[in-house]
């Protein structure tokens, strides 16, 4: 297994010169450049987002891109005169990405040169390399899933949520009730691999490991009975998540495995990782086995870490260990937990396949009929 190369998750555009020939601001009427609108529909299937960095008046160049059927592909644009290395950050921090799936081309190197001394790990293109961006490793994902082809309409809700909750009055629980969550834990099938293995490239920040599995390994797990293939998906009332979580396990006598647990960062403040714990302690303790789960330090990851230790994950030992073969990667640590009871949150309603026999009688806290 090997750590994917960085696949851009947005692309940010200049405009004059750039996205449209001409200048807009001396010029007044500008086109498209060749090629480009066909450029933005495929990068917008693929799922990479598309945003805008652009020294103009904001409104003209707006008017300018609904004028030329393209604004709707364009997610937190940023179009005024400051300097494009401040747009690219704002962009970057607006939809939570690291700097290093960030893309940026501009026609002039002095802007390129400009935001490279600012964001070094933001990878800026000439707009003369155009021609060539689809066919680039970067822009090309391994898979393209339903959820992926569906991101930008899903970010913009998000941002009607983020919208929303700032006009809010009450406890913040009050307002995530008010979302009408449902969250969905299922069993994985051959036709969830791809959405699966994507979030497995996407997720950094609640990654318990950081490492990335393919198509061929989940589709083994996925035949293995002693392990299971989890992923979660979550919709409220302004639409759905998609694929938030996932969870590969090793079923073991005296304790499941949590190989992998990654959630996706748009999700963290919506108690997903949290809910998602609780539910495989609750049962884990129904199946009368611990919970141990491998975590790996990375330079983005301590949220996973801050997590498992809220959970109750400690470095204690126990015999349930001698079940598991000694980590393969050195910094690899093992962390354990003896479950408990847990009742599900009063935030959102929690649909989850029973992993520890059938339905409870009449159904339980987590499972109903």
């Amino acid at each position: 297994m090997t750590e994917a190369a960085k696949v851009v998750k947005c692309l940010v555009w200049d405009l004059d010169n750039t996205l449209w020939q001409g200048t807009l601001a001396e010029d007044g009427e500008v086109v498209l450049r060749p090629r480009v609108r066909d450029l933005i529909a495929e990068l917008d299937r693929r799922g990479i987002l598309q945003s805008v960095a652009s020294k103009n008046d904001h409104d003209e160049a707006w008017a300018k891109l609904e004028a030329l059927g393209v604004a709707d592909y364009f997610v937190l644009p940023r179009i005024g005169w400051g300097p494009k290395s401040a747009s690219v950050a704002q962009i970057a921090d607006g939809l939570n990405f690291a700097h290093d799936v960030i893309a940026f081309v501009d026609d002039q190197p002095a802007e390129r040169a400009e935001v490279t001394y600012h964001h070094p790990q933001v990878r800026c293109y000439p707009a003369e390399r155009l021609d060539q961006i689809a066919t680039l490793p970067e822009f090309s994902p391994a898979t393209v899933t339903a959820d992926a082809r569906d991101r930008r309409r899903m970010y913009r809700a998000g941002f009607a949520r983020t919208a929303a909750q700032a006009e809010f009055r009450g406890p913040s629980d009050d307002f995530l009730r008010s979302l009408d969550m449902v969250m969905r834990i299922d069993r994985a099938g051959e036709a969830d691999l791809a959405r699966v293995e994507e979030l497995t490239l996407r997720t950094s920040q609640m990654n318990a490991t950081g490492v990335h599995y393919g198509h061929p390994e989940l589709t083994a797990l996925l035949a293995d009975p002693e392990h299971e293939v989890l992923v979660t998906t979550l919709t409220d009332r302004f639409g759905p998540h998609g694929a938030v979580g996932l969870v590969l396990m090793g079923r073991h006598a005296a304790a499941w495995h949590l190989k992998l647990l990654a959630t996706s960062c748009r999700v963290v403040a919506f108690g997903v990782g949290a809910t998602l714990l609780n539910w495989l302690g609750a049962e884990a303790t129904r199946a009368g086995v611990h919970l141990l789960a491998d975590f790996r330090p990375t330079a983005r990851n301590r949220m996973m870490d801050v997590a498992y230790r809220f959970a109750g994950f400690t470095d204690d030992p126990c015999a349930c260990r001698t079940d598991l073969s000694p980590p393969e990667l050195s910094e690899l640590r093992r962390l354990h937990l003896v479950p408990s009871p847990a009742s599900p949150p009063s935030t959102m309603t929690v649909r989850a396949v029973p992993l520890a026999g059938p339905f409870p009688e009449g159904g339980d806290a987590w499972h109903s009929r």
